[in-house]
């Protein structure tokens, strides 16, 4: 199977995971798409979505599905969304597209993380793929040299203006062991936004696309 076709069987496979006549929890990325355009053919017998992008509310919309802001709801049952890279614990690296912190601010809605993704996203250590952090702009510099003290090397997007006014820097050369602890280290650094690593609110489910099918993983 072709990658976007893996993408459009585990985007299927997480409508299992909505709860008629619930609101749910919509992510971001071309992963989430699949799922977004599966979620329409259930639109009536859910309450709504709480989104974590602008181009996924877009997208939601587009099919006649009700978008909620996230200060109207308490919780939420599921959040489904897609990552960049997941290690065999449910860890996650998130913000390829530039939604991070408001991927965590949806994830921390909900009961449960549901992440769909492509055998291709699960890794044994996090951090090949490049890790996301939106700043504060005017702190990028300072940001980048707390890195080069771990060893990473940290490259700013160009041209990214994230949803919430921020800039992306993207770490590479980091091995991330500990992702909790690296979480909450960066997490505390003046002018950083949200780290795109995603250990606090981790997956508890994975529907990994292969060539055999859609395989779940739960953590």
């Amino acid at each position: 199977m072709t990658q976007d076709e893996l993408k459009a069987l585990v985007g299927q496979a997480a409508l299992a995971y909505v709860q008629p006549g619930t609101v749910v929890g919509v992510g971001t990325g071309s992963t989430v798409n699949c799922f977004i355009d599966a979620l329409a053919t259930m639109k009536d017998r859910i309450a709504g979505a709480v989104s974590s992008s602008e181009k996924s509310t877009q997208r939601l919309q587009s099919h006649g599905i009700v978008v909620l802001d996230s200060n109207s709801v308490e919780r939420i049952p599921a959040y489904i969304d897609g990552a960049d890279e997941i290690d065999h614990g449910g860890h996650m690296i998130k913000g390829g597209g530039a939604a991070l912190t408001r991927e965590k601010i949806v994830a921390d809605l909900a009961d449960r993380f549901i992440c769909i993704a492509d055998e291709s996203k699960l890794v044994t250590t996090l951090g090949r793929f490049p890790l996301p952090v939106e700043v504060v702009p005017m702190a990028t510099s300072q940001v980048s040299r707390r890195f080069a003290a771990l060893g990473g090397n940290a490259v700013l997007r160009e041209g990214v203006i994230t949803d919430n006014g921020g800039c992306i820097l993207d770490v590479h050369g980091l091995s991330i062991t500990d992702p909790l602890g690296m979480e909450q280290e960066v997490n505390q650094w003046p002018g950083v936004v949200a780290v795109g690593i995603f250990a606090r609110h981790r997956a508890r489910v994975c529907l990994l696309g292969t060539s055999q099918g859609v395989k779940t993983l739960s953590f």
